[in-house]
């Protein structure tokens, strides 16, 4: 990936776990790939992340996706979140923390 850059794993995540452009799927590379970009602070590798966590079960895993993505104004991780705690999957304190989170990043990205 070009010099690290988080978009660029962000996108060969997309590509390898979904298997996209001629390329063989590979959910491992594609995860991997998506741990790179969030590591560096993308939110959307983050969310994906969590997705899936979600989809293999882990639902503990998943809301801590969720809420770091959501911390930095991922709006469908807040819904994700919102969603598990109306499934009883996360708690209300998780949703509320998520909340405030998302609140205040959507506020810093505006100022």
């Amino acid at each position: 990936a070009e010099l690290g850059s988080s978009e660029a794993h962000y996108h060969l995540g997309i590509v390898y776990y979904c298997g996209l452009d001629d390329v063989k799927e590979d959910k491992a590379r594609g995860i991997h790939h998506f741990q790179k970009a969030a590591m560096k602070g993308d939110a959307e590798s983050r969310h994906w992340l969590g997705f899936i966590e979600f989809e293999e079960g882990g639902y503990d895993l998943a809301v801590q996706h969720y809420m770091i993505s959501a911390k930095m104004g991922h709006e469908e991780s807040l819904t994700a979140i919102r969603d598990m705690f109306m499934e009883g999957c996360a708690t209300k304190a998780q949703y509320a923390e998520s909340s405030l989170g998302y609140r205040d990043a959507v506020k810093e990205t505006k100022s």
